[in-house]
């Protein structure tokens, strides 16, 4: 399946959706951003949100314009993002505040030299620590793209590219099998 696939699944009901992905994807849609920074979020942001044939149709649209090792980034984000999340998650959410003191002794290697540009790679953590609801990455990733100059406005277009990637996932996951053998 590729984007215009995607798109054709989409129910009546999730018609705003298809308009959400065509104007997210777009620089026009996604102020503040770059298009190689849309394209690396929207593919962390699919890996993050479990759904192989989006995942597909978006690693597609990404790999248009991003090199190998871009998407290899793009996908260190989401990989990276999987595993600190639950991490930070739990260190902030637990009523002990003694893990928060706690070394958290995981190895983040790739995040010194992701493949991508250090912006983008923090715009796509930022985008999938927001899919995984955890507001200590949300805070770090979003202090260090401000520092680096993004604008509030970039981030919000980060934050609105996740969230409609990861609502058109959950769309798809709750069809029927033939509707998107149908769009196929």
């Amino acid at each position: 399946m590729n984007l215009n696939d995607i798109k054709s699944a989409l129910p009546d009901y999730a018609k705003d959706l298809r308009l959400n992905l065509d104007s997210v994807l777009a620089e026009t849609g996604a102020p503040g951003l770059n298009d190689p920074q849309i394209r690396a979020i929207a593919l962390a942001s699919a890996i993050a949100s479990r759904n192989p044939r989006l995942t597909n149709a978006i690693a597609a649209f990404a790999a248009d314009k991003l090199g190998e090792n871009e998407l290899a980034g793009a996908r260190a984000a989401a990989a990276m993002m999987a595993m600190t999340n639950v991490y930070y998650r739990f260190t902030h959410n637990a009523a002990n505040k003694e893990y928060e003191t706690l070394r958290a002794g995981l190895r983040m290697n790739v995040m010194a030299n992701p493949g991508i540009d250090k912006i983008a790679f923090e715009l796509a953590s930022l985008a999938v620590s927001a899919i995984n609801g955890c507001s200590r990455c949300v805070d770090s990733h979003e202090k260090t793209v401000r520092e680096h100059g993004v604008s509030a406005q970039g981030v919000q277009s980060a934050v609105r590219i996740a969230s409609v990637i990861h609502s058109v996932a959950v769309t798809l996951e709750s069809l029927p099998a033939a509707r998107l053998a149908e769009a196929a």
